[in-house]
């Protein structure tokens, strides 16, 4: 803490498997509005960690995400991840107008399109796996190459392409201050492919999620040039790698409580809703991501939050509010009550959510009928932790059945 400052030193660099950050936990009990600094960026913050707090602050238009571009804002990341042009850093009406353009990619012909699609890679991954033998990596076996595979498929990216971008993705979200060069050169990179990509798409349009945005229209409205090169982009790195960790999260998770597992294999139909709680208890990621610029004075819970002010929300700890969740630190696969905040809120949820979900429920769902007898092929301790990244998730998950 700077001298002077009143401000909380928050590097949420907890990393223990997946334990919530204690910090965080601490801010929601005892300070839910909080002055913070963060690793990255200049100055302080507020961080708002109350279920109705962070709902206030991503839908009231006094808080806008647009006001942070040019901005040096406090973040986890030595270079920020988000493209100014990016829909995530985009204010109604501008954002609506997008986001209503963008929908019409995840309609329900599409979408039926890439659950097809998901069945078939996951069949045909688990095929290998069961190839393999046991034990098997489940990270490399499934999670890693899934979600990847899957929207490179949606988007119809060339496979010789995928890796690469992927790297491009992983080293953005690197949170070393080493790092800072090789971010905004990954950036650029995979910046220029995806604009010859989507000049291209727009000219010889296909049957791939990229055509579908260059074709979408609402009335005389469609995606310019350069906000369809941001949403592809926007849509490979947040539909590979997020859903490559809640994979490896969940699998970890239920393989850890054997009386929720046995549960799910008893009764596979209550699938959908136990995802819904797994995805609310999972702390998935470190710390916060983008934050919204307070436009005008704004009381927030008896806290003056003056124009100007910088404002995260913790969607993590709004999924822990014991306010709004009965028993939040206890993980139910039978809860039924409000809707999590992990995809987000409000104007800025997540367009991919219902991809995310299909690939979620596909993956567990097939591999627990396939493999009825899986389980962790070492002890628990044992499992080792990405530490370096803004995402939880295991670096390897050996499972055995």
């Amino acid at each position: 803490m700077k001298p002077g400052s009143t401000a909380r030193d928050c590097p949420f660099d907890y990393a223990e498997a997946l334990e919530f950050d204690p910090q965080l936990k601490s801010l929601l009990t005892d300070e839910p509005i909080a002055r913070i600094r963060l690793p990255h960026g200049e100055g302080e913050a507020w961080l708002v960690t109350r279920y109705e707090d962070v709902r206030t602050v991503t839908t009231d238009r006094r808080f806008s995400r647009s006001a942070i571009i040019g901005r040096n804002f406090p973040r986890m990341t030595p270079e920020p991840i988000v493209q100014d042009e990016a829909i995530n850093v985009m204010d109604p009406p501008a954002s609506s107008r997008l986001r209503s353009l963008v929908s019409k990619g995840f309609a329900p012909r599409h979408l039926e399109r890439m659950r097809v699609r998901t069945q078939h890679v996951v069949d045909e991954l688990l095929d290998q796996m069961d190839q393999h033998g046991s034990p098997a990596d489940l990270m490399e076996h499934l999670a890693g190459p899934l979600p990847l595979t899957t929207i490179c498929e949606v988007l119809e990216i060339p496979e010789a392409d995928s890796s690469q971008l992927r790297a491009h993705a992983r080293t953005m979200m690197d949170t070393g201050i080493d790092n800072r060069d090789s971010a905004v050169h990954a950036k650029a990179e995979m910046r220029a492919y995806f604009e010859t990509l989507t000049a291209h798409r727009r000219q010889n349009p296909g049957d791939d999620l990229i055509s579908a945005l260059a074709t979408a229209r609402d009335g005389d409205e469609i995606l310019n040039d350069q906000e369809l090169t941001v949403m592809a982009m926007v849509l490979l790195i947040t539909g590979q790698d997020t859903t490559t960790y809640e994979i490896g999260n969940i699998a970890y998770t239920l393989l850890t409580r054997p009386k929720e597992l046995a549960m799910l294999r008893a009764r596979p139909e209550m699938l959908p809703q136990a995802l819904e709680e797994l995805l609310r208890f999972i702390p998935f990621r470190k710390g916060v991501g983008i934050p919204r610029v307070a436009t005008e004075d704004v009381e927030l819970s008896g806290v003056k939050i003056r124009a100007g002010d910088i404002v995260h929300v913790s969607y993590l700890t709004a999924n822990r509010d014991s306010r709004k969740f009965e028993r939040p630190d206890e993980l139910d696969l039978e809860r039924t009550t409000l809707p999590h905040m992990t995809f987000g809120w409000g104007g800025h949820h997540c367009l991919g959510a219902p991809l995310a979900t299909t690939e979620l429920q596909i993956a567990l769902g097939t591999l627990l009928e396939r493999f009825p007898g899986l389980k962790l092929a070492k002890p628990a301790e044992e499992v080792r932790w990405n530490t370096t990244s803004i995402w939880r998730y295991p670096l390897e998950l050996p499972v055995t059945w």
